[in-house]
């Protein structure tokens, strides 16, 4: 089928005049999560991202540390798998004539990536998505929340943006991003399988006139609730003929999610200035309801993790899969009433399949949990009031020396990164040293970021803020992050452990706090590597973990929960 799929794309390169093509995961709404996967499509490559580019005799794949052992099994037999970091001012390929959707990239990207030595066409029909089978567009309603589960009003958002667009001098800005339309106007959706994010864009003007950009087919909870009126809400196909009379001359685009064909569309008529969108920052910073829920849902994902994690190494005696496994999870969370659906595709591997960072089991590909081998369990769910994320990593019986080191390495960079003085130590890439240190000693190391910021029942991947090598945004009071470390030995066994922490602020110092409450599996842990300090930090967090949770577990998995403190 790929090959097929493939030679299709190719039959195109003579009619475009174009020696290539090249193929993103995100869609025109730079989705990580998409409702339209082109990537996929021509590639089988299902993670979450990277960049196909399609020559007339060879084909590349670009992704990222955590996707290079997925990408060679799902696409190396077409594929050549490159280092996503290869693509930047790009010399594998030269002088040819690259074509791209000018939809599916921004202006930044194309400058970075290819055109060193090549020259860039645009296409912009759809050549990859013609024969694509389209999932059934969602036609439920964007829907809005309330200020007492988000905190504060769209109107003072507004507020805040204007503020921004004075300092920038500019008249108008055009936010692209969804996520953040999402975030200004306290309106959600169901346009994408694992974030409750809207389809759509937004104008906002100095003089505070906004005028949301959407299928105006969604939008009509919004009017019959007052939040817009009917002209204040433009269908796609309008846009044009809106921004013919559009009365102002300067508008802000941001650089990381307007897409080349925006760009292009409003240097027709606007004098156009790229900058990085100021609402990223504003959403960064949770307020303290936002906290206070995120706080809720994290007690009610933490019961139903723990009670899976009791009956998978306490109660499971048959033979299981991972895919069973994830069933199972899923089944605990869909007991609580808030819970809405999976934050991302939950991964579950046993043994070998761990050492997948983002592996991902289906009902036909799939492996049976061995006792032998240890399980790496990665999920997260979307509830009404708030987003989780958390990976545990357990056994089921006496683990070899090795794992059991390693284990104990990536439990020590863990706990550094949880009590970070961050009065002294301010950005994520300083931070992420803390955590890599225990395992570096023994020349070990993992190819991913040791955390991502998160967003309030929104994306569970957001930014600017990051614990990684490069991000050097300052970690401020109300920001929601993972820590993550781990590592992998690809063939044999994959360790992780991630908790969301925030940033909390006390007596003038600032210092994370955990929000993830599930058990570490004390029977990975070699106690003698543990310093005092590192005992009494995981004592104290089980103990905040059974105090949180007690009141929603069975008495066995209650009395279970007690021998971890």
């Amino acid at each position: 089928m790929i090959k097929k799929k493939i030679q299709n794309l190719r039959k195109k390169f003579e009619e475009f005049d174009i020696d290539g093509y090249v193929i993103p995961k995100n869609d025109e709404f730079f989705s990580e999560y998409a409702g339209i996967d082109r990537l996929k499509f021509i590639s089988n490559f299902s993670g979450s991202a990277g960049y196909a580019i399609i020559l007339k005799n060879k084909n590349y794949l670009f992704v990222d540390g955590r996707y290079t052992i997925q990408a060679k099994i799902e696409s190396g037999k077409y594929f050549k798998i490159t280092d996503y970091h290869k693509i930047f001012n790009c010399n594998l390929f030269q002088k040819l004539t690259i074509g791209l959707n000018p939809k599916l990239f921004t202006s930044d990207q194309i400058k970075k990536f290819f055109l060193k030595n090549n020259k860039i066409k645009m296409i912009n029909s759809d050549i990859i998505s013609q024969n694509l089978k389209r999932k059934k567009e969602s036609k439920k309603y964007f829907f809005s929340i309330s200020k007492n589960i988000c905190g504060e009003s769209h109107s003072s958002k507004i507020n805040k943006v204007l503020k921004s667009l004075k300092k920038l001098k500019a008249e108008a800005i055009f936010v692209s991003a969804p996520e953040n339309v999402a975030w200004l106007l306290n309106i959600r959706g169901r346009d994408n399988p694992h974030s409750p994010i809207p389809n759509c864009h937004l104008l906002l003007d100095n003089k505070k006139k906004i005028y949301l950009i959407a299928d105006k087919t969604k939008t009509k909870k919004l009017i019959l609730e007052k939040k817009l009126t009917q002209k204040q809400i433009i269908d796609f196909k309008e846009l044009d003929s809106f921004v013919e009379k559009y009365p102002y001359k300067k508008i802000i685009i941001d650089r990381k999610t307007c897409s080349l064909f925006y760009e292009n569309f409003f240097k027709r008529k606007l004098k156009v200035h790229k900058k990085d969108d100021p609402i990223y920052m504003f959403k960064a910073i949770k307020n303290k309801i936002e906290i206070h829920n995120m706080i809720k849902a994290h007690i009610s994902d933490g019961a139903a993790l723990t009670k899976f994690l009791f009956w998978i190494k306490n109660i499971n005696k048959k033979k299981i899969t991972e895919y069973d496994a994830q069933n199972k999870l899923e089944s605990f969370r869909k007991k609580n009433k808030d819970y809405l659906y999976p934050s991302f595709n939950t991964i579950a591997g046993t043994g070998s399949n761990g050492a997948i960072v983002h592996y991902r089991a289906t009902k036909k590909n799939t492996k049976t949990i061995s006792k032998k081998q240890i399980f790496l369990c990665d999920s997260g769910g979307q509830y009404k009031f708030g987003t989780t994320d958390v990976t545990r990593t357990i056994c089921f019986s006496k683990p070899k020396k090795f794992i059991k080191s390693v284990f104990t390495k990536v439990l020590k960079g863990h706990i550094a990164v949880a009590t970070t003085n961050l009065n002294k130590i301010k950005t994520g890439n300083l931070i992420d040293k803390r955590a890599r240190k225990f395992l570096n000693l023994s020349n070990l190391d993992y190819s991913h970021g040791t955390g991502h910021g998160v967003g309030f029942f929104s994306n569970v991947h957001e930014g600017p803020q990051a614990i990684s090598k490069f991000n050097k945004i300052l970690i401020s009071e109300g920001m929601i992050l993972s820590n993550e470390p781990g590592y992998y030995k690809k063939g044999y066994f994959g360790i992780r452990i991630e908790n969301l922490v925030y940033v909390k602020k006390s007596l003038g110092k600032l210092f994370f706090e955990n929000l993830t409450l599930a058990p570490i599996d004390k029977d990975l842990i070699d106690f003698t590597k543990l310093t005092k300090f590192e005992k009494d930090y995981l004592s104290d967090y089980n103990l905040n973990v059974y105090l949180k949770l007690y009141k929603f577990l069975s008495i066995n998995e209650r009395n279970w929960l007690a021998t971890f403190i």
